[in-house]
């Protein structure tokens, strides 16, 4: 991988295996990849490096079905 801002088109294939950005936008966001998104409708796929490796490593705990859990302050 290099050090680019964004993921490479190569690298974007390499992860969905899909030539048409609608399916690899898709794709992408079934994978926790949420902001990956397109110029425009004839557009590439952009996705930004930091958040390919927060998704990967486990930086970012965002799950659609779990809220974030609040403890209430303990009073004094």
């Amino acid at each position: 991988m290099s050090n680019s801002l964004c993921l490479s088109k190569a690298e974007i294939y390499a992860l969905t295996k899909k030539h048409q950005p609608t399916k690899q936008l898709k794709i992408l966001h079934e994978r926790g990849f949420y902001r990956a998104f397109r110029v425009d409708d004839m557009g590439d796929v952009i996705l930004e490096r930091a958040h390919y490796e927060a998704v990967c490593t486990g930086g970012l705990l965002i799950a659609a079905k779990e809220k974030p859990k609040v403890r209430p302050l303990a009073l004094a």
